[in-house]
């Protein structure tokens, strides 16, 4: 296995004088048609491993989110026209004789994804299902196919896996942030928020600045002091938990509020997708959670994708876990991992491996061959345990 190894050349991500990290929270338009396509092709490759004892060919990572329209107000209002999901894709409908069940794994996945995200929207009254998904070419499926005969795993694309670490202290804060605030496990969380939330954070030095909408939830909030006072504990809420990065925090909430004109963020469900937002697979975040653009990424676009041969899960899973593995070494203190892949070619073999690494005293990573490469290796031949972590939704890819 060639890998070629070398030296990060930037400055750590830390000393740099600007950095910018974006997060779209689980309630995003985009960040629910993210989800929703995964947990499509969960219940897909269960259904098929369960029917047909193997996963079948399929990449339903075409999902598109059309926004409805509502009518917010204190108190309580009412969605007027539902959200629209259109899934498409390839899939494979009919095996062995016997049809699979496409049109209702897709309203499945839609049941049980928003059930367990969101606490004020109803999958069942607030959002229609239409199934858009095909069965794939022929070539692709043959390709697929192929691999069960010959018993390796064959890539069935071109693509860039691309993952780093470890995080810095801005994307910890972001991260974090979001995922606190928006936990309704969380005995502190209240019912006003919803799950619809946004950070833009921008780090001029040891300065942070950080941009948070949220969409509110109309039902709990009986008039505009109300949805003040929310406002404010969320404020509250998210400048303590930015005390623990010992980073200069200033945090604006919801600032395109007038409350003059009586004019807030204010929803039915929690999510802007109710009023004409749109979304669509693969525009919110990366495989780590996080749109970083001072650092390496991908555009590849994982949810959906099928977890047995696409490259383009696989791969960005994998490359993040390699980094994380490599910053395990004392020797290194930051990793980035750029995996290529070529169609038709095993996956456990990338077309090129790219490991660059910063190591503690400042000396070349030539010496840490042998066991970056012993690393490198076991990640790869691990693919079937990769695979079967995502068909359980033990994975996550945003």
């Amino acid at each position: 296995m060639d890998i070629a190894i070398s030296s990060l050349a930037e400055p750590a991500i830390d000393a740099r004088p600007v950095e910018v990290v974006e997060r779209k929270g689980i309630g995003h338009p985009d960040s629910i048609c993210d989800g929703l396509a995964e947990q499509f092709s969960i219940l897909l490759s269960q259904h098929y491993i369960e029917r047909f004892g193997r996963i079948l060919h399929h990449n339903v990572d075409k999902l598109l989110l059309c926004g409805g329209a509502s009518s917010p107000a204190f108190g309580g209002g009412r969605v007027i026209r539902p959200i629209e999901l259109i899934f498409a894709g390839q899939a494979t409908n009919r095996f062995a004789g016997e049809e699979v069940p496409i049109e209702e794994l897709a309203g499945e996945a839609t049941r049980r994804w928003i059930t367990a995200h969101f606490h004020a929207l109803d999958p069942n009254r607030h959002m229609k299902v239409t199934v858009r998904v095909r069965p794939g070419s022929a070539d692709l499926v043959e390709l697929f196919e192929r691999q069960w005969a010959s018993g390796v795993r064959l890539s069935n694309d071109t693509s860039i896996g691309v993952g780093y670490a470890p995080l810095s202290r801005l994307e910890r804060l972001v991260l974090t942030l979001e995922r606190q605030l928006n936990d309704i496990q969380d005995k502190n969380w209240g019912p006003a928020r919803g799950q619809d939330m946004k950070l833009m954070a921008v780090r001029r030095g040891s300065q942070v600045d950080i941009t948070l909408a949220c969409a509110f939830v109309d039902r709990h909030l009986a008039d505009l002091p109300a949805y003040l006072d929310a406002r404010a504990a969320l404020t509250d809420d998210a400048k303590a938990i930015a005390l623990e990065f010992g980073l200069d925090t200033t945090i604006g909430v919801n600032l395109a509020d007038d409350p003059a004109s009586g004019s807030v963020y204010l929803t039915v469900t929690g999510t802007s997708a109710e009023s004409g937002d749109d979304g669509q697979v693969g525009r919110g975040n990366r495989v780590n959670g996080l749109i970083s653009p001072y650092r390496a990424m991908s555009l590849e676009a994982p949810s959906g994708k099928n977890p047995r041969s696409h490259v383009g899960k696989l791969y960005n899973v994998a490359a993040n876990r390699i980094a994380a593995a490599l910053v395990g070494f004392p020797e290194i203190t930051e990793a980035n991992c750029v995996l290529v892949s070529r169609i038709g070619r095993p996956v456990q073999d990338p077309h090129l491996i790219d490991i660059r690494v910063r190591t503690t005293d400042g000396r070349p990573p030539e010496r840490l061959r042998a066991t970056i490469t012993q690393l490198v290796q076991a990640e790869l031949a691990n693919m079937d345990a990769l695979t079967e972590a995502i068909v359980a939704g033990a994975v996550l890819l945003s």
